[in-house]
């Protein structure tokens, strides 16, 4: 292995590509309109109490705008939902157009039909490095009971998708 020269970005960005990772959409209603963008970076982080986090670039100009949400909404996206994934990418103007969303009472937004959805609020934000990790603390859940179907997956810059496994007894 060689010295840290192997550490500029680019190498790295391919580097962690390598890793497979889900995809969720985090949106809320903040000033009566729908705000969201897309996280390759959602990981479970406790049960007691619990918490769930994303990374977000400090460069985002969503992160600022849907932090002052009161909740804020989770959705587990699936694997044909490449397209939203991409709208949620693009112009702020455009990102629900044409996606069906649910409401919450407290604002939190999510996604019709995703795998998963949880209603939540900002536990706490840690500042790492060109990132922060945002702690949120889920409020509700929504597991959907579809297991054919298979979860978004951001993989080497790219979207894919895993073949489902139906559930066992546990």
């Amino acid at each position: 292995m060689k010295t840290n020269q192997d550490l500029d970005p680019v190498r790295l960005r391919q580097a962690f590509g390598d890793f497979p990772s889900g995809v969720v959409a985090v949106a809320a209603v903040v000033d009566g309109i729908p705000v969201g963008l897309a996280a390759s970076s959602f990981t479970s982080v406790s049960l007691e109490p619990p918490l769930v986090s994303v990374s977000i670039a400090n460069t985002s100009q969503t992160w600022p705008v849907l932090r002052r949400a009161g909740h804020l909404g989770v959705t587990v996206l699936a694997a044909h939902h490449g397209p939203v994934c991409r709208r949620l990418a693009g112009p702020v103007e455009h990102r629900f157009t044409g996606v069906h969303i649910l409401t919450s009472d407290d604002g939190a937004v999510t996604i019709d039909d995703g795998l998963a959805r949880f209603d939540c609020t900002i536990y706490r934000e840690v500042e790492a490095g060109d990132h922060t990790i945002v702690l949120l603390r889920l409020h509700a859940v929504d597991h959907g009971t579809d297991a054919t179907a298979g979860p978004l997956v951001f993989h080497r810059s790219g979207f894919g998708h895993l073949s489902p496994v139906p559930p066992k007894g546990l």
